[in-house]
């Protein structure tokens, strides 16, 4: 065998073994991604979200720095799936979606929390900035027409806030049902508006906020 034509062989060989390389890379990316991320919205997921949760809180309670969670939940989300279809449900998932994303800074994390919930972890961020933050969210999807095929729809979510120190939690599950009772009370009041827990009211009740 002369020398070039070996040499031939040992470069396929070592192209070979970097596209197989490069494919065990993609796969093993595409795992990670799928892993991390929610199919349809293209969100962290809630898996990731609770990851999250423990890095940020440590850093908050334990360097002093405020933390702050919104809840966000698409008002009378059902009667969008029931009147025009889970297709158009799922469209308005993913415009919503990408509106938090574009509507919080770049140190703060955009999870979907399940169904027609979203969380967003502000990092360093006060309760007035957070309001601030969640009120233009709110007018944004109120002032927006979502074209949907053939439908346009005028579409309102709730927030709830949550803040560490102002609320005084202890752990990262403390500060989720604050914002959860926050969403709560947004939905009791006529949703379309942003609600911060008041310490006053019991953190637990039953789910299902519609």
């Amino acid at each position: 065998q002369s020398r070039s034509s070996a040499a031939s062989d040992v470069y396929k060989r070592q192209g070979y073994q970097m596209a197989a390389t490069l494919k065990h890379f993609q796969r093993f990316s595409s795992v990670k991604t799928m892993a991390i991320y929610d199919t349809l919205t293209g969100l962290y997921n809630r898996r990731y979200l609770e990851e999250r949760l423990i890095t940020e809180t440590q850093k908050a309670f334990y360097g002093g720095s405020p933390l702050s969670l919104v809840m966000v939940d698409i008002d009378h989300f059902k009667k969008v799936n029931d009147t025009f279809g889970h297709t158009t449900g799922d469209l308005v998932l993913k415009e919503i979606a990408s509106l938090l994303k574009n509507s919080v800074r770049k140190k703060d994390t955009v999870a979907r929390y399940g169904g027609e919930e979203f969380i967003l972890i502000l990092p360093e961020a006060g309760l007035e900035e957070t309001t601030i933050i969640a009120e233009r969210i709110r007018r944004q999807i109120e002032n927006t027409p979502f074209e949907m095929e053939q439908t346009r729809l005028n579409l309102t979510v709730s927030l709830g806030i949550s803040n560490f120190p102002s609320h005084h939690a202890r752990s990262k599950e403390d500060l989720v049902k604050m914002a959860d009772q926050a969403l709560y009370d947004a939905k009791r009041g006529g949703r379309n508006r942003v609600c911060v827990f008041h310490p006053a009211k019991p953190a637990s009740w039953e789910n299902g906020h519609g």
